[in-house]
């Protein structure tokens, strides 16, 4: 069974996309007119710092939810074996949560597909968000 809510996975999806579509660090020529149009990732990026907060205040239960949604979509396991991702979820951590899921691409295609693959509409867990 579930145990994090489908708006806290849809919430961090949406962290994630956010940290996702930035680049990393550069120094633009000086007459780049376009060097502004770029998002930098930092390492205090805003986004980063709420998504680990965020993580970090999951209780275990949650947070070995969240990482079996997300092996979920990746295809690591079936929709059918989500207990047995769970369990795996708690007992191979190894790294704090955050750390682990801020290290995954395409993090945020994960946690959707994850969803969908449990039948929860992922826009609708969006919306619920708002």
């Amino acid at each position: 069974m579930l145990e994090i809510s489908p708006a806290k996975v849809a919430y961090l999806a949406i962290l994630a996309r956010e940290i996702d579509v930035k680049v990393g660090a550069w120094e633009p020529e000086p007459d780049d007119e376009d060097a502004g149009a770029v998002f930098e990732a930092r390492a205090d990026d805003a986004a980063v710092a709420e998504f680990r907060a965020f993580v970090e205040g999951l209780n275990e239960d949650e947070q070995a939810s969240l990482v079996a949604v997300m092996w979920i979509g990746r295809d690591t396991f079936d929709a059918d074996e989500l207990d047995e991702a769970i369990a795996t979820a708690r007992a191979e951590r190894t790294a704090p949560t955050a750390d682990y899921l801020l290290g995954v691409p395409l993090l945020a295609d994960y946690l959707e597909a994850g969803l969908e693959a449990l039948g929860i509409d992922p826009e609708a867990a969006e919306d619920d968000v708002y």
